[in-house]
């Protein structure tokens, strides 16, 4: 039955749009860009970041200007430049020798911060690919679970000391005694994360369908693991930077002529009472780096998780 108050005339015919028909009305996504938005929505984080930029601009620029060493003689027969506390000519103070303690902790900050880059660079990489291919392959998985049962029974820090006296003081000598063991614990937890994601369906699916197993590692399963990556990489750096002050302050590792903000402490120990300025100065640096690239690191380890994106 015909509706008397619904005419022809209140319709209009539309012709059909093929190019509109294709548009998506859904707003485009891109997950980088969902990582910046979420990374910098937080102030404290914002706050932190440019505290961090800051120290590292300090600690590789700074240096190239002073041309600190500690081979530098320069001002011991200047009585009257020893002991000086801060001020505005000497912002950190001076020390024994009459050298500037503000030229000295960046120059060691320089050393302390190139030696955990490059130290969680190595695990990270190393760590990472062997944890991957163990967490898939069944063979891999009985000789790396010995291998890693033999080293994780035995105390790292003793491991680095026992090679660092072997193959003597330098850097790259601490930077391998560091590094030699360290990746198996990141392969490990690596491994544990890929057991979980490799038995997922569309992980099945795709190794049924013949999908070669590399390929399935790095287009399947390591882009998931991004966030659990840069947590890693967050507790990994600051580690190795509190082992290179650890091992420095006990003088073992790195050169004597070599500055580092674990000899500075060392050094400037006996003045803790006398001259407070050289021992806590040095010491609030390291702080300000350690707890500045693991704040910036865990929430960009929280941004990177695709769960936290709006």
């Amino acid at each position: 039955m015909e509706n008397p108050e619904i005419k022809d005339s209140d319709f209009k015919l539309v012709k059909l749009d093929e190019e509109a028909s294709e548009k998506i009305d859904t707003p485009k996504y891109s997950y980088w860009r969902s990582v910046g938005r979420q990374f910098f929505s937080n102030k404290i984080t914002i706050i932190v970041l440019v505290v961090m930029v800051v120290v590292l601009l300090m600690s590789f620029i700074q240096p190239m200007f002073s041309g600190y060493s500690l081979t530098d003689v320069t001002g011991v027969n200047d009585l009257s430049r020893r002991f000086k506390w801060p001020s505005m000519q000497y912002w950190f103070g001076t020390d024994k020798d009459g050298k500037s303690l503000f030229d000295a902790i960046w120059a060691g900050a320089r050393t302390s911060i190139s030696i955990g880059v490059i130290s969680t660079l190595i695990t990270m990489v190393i760590g990472v690919l062997v944890g991957a291919i163990w967490g898939v392959s069944k063979k891999v998985d009985r000789v790396m679970l010995e291998v890693y049962n033999v080293i994780s029974n035995v105390p790292s820090l003793l491991i680095v000391i026992v090679l660092s006296y072997t193959f003597g003081s330098g850097f790259w000598n601490l930077i391998f005694a560091m590094t030699v063991t360290s990746w198996i614990g990141t392969a490990y937890f690596i491994r544990v994360q890929v057991m979980i994601m490799r038995d997922r369906e569309y992980n099945i699916a795709s190794r049924t369908l013949g999908t070669p197993t590399v390929r399935m590692i790095f287009r399947n399963i390591l882009p998931y693991l991004t966030s659990v990556v840069v947590t890693n990489a967050s507790t990994t750096l600051p580690g190795f930077i509190s082992y290179e002050v650890f091992l420095s302050f006990l003088g073992v590792g790195l050169s004597q002529n070599v500055p580092s903000l674990g000899r500075l402490i060392s050094d400037y120990a006996p003045y803790i009472t006398s001259y407070p300025y050289l021992f806590w100065l040095p010491v609030l640096v390291l702080a300000l780096i350690t707890i500045s690239l693991y704040v910036v690191g865990q929430n960009l380890a929280d941004a990177s998780d695709p769960r936290t994106h709006r």
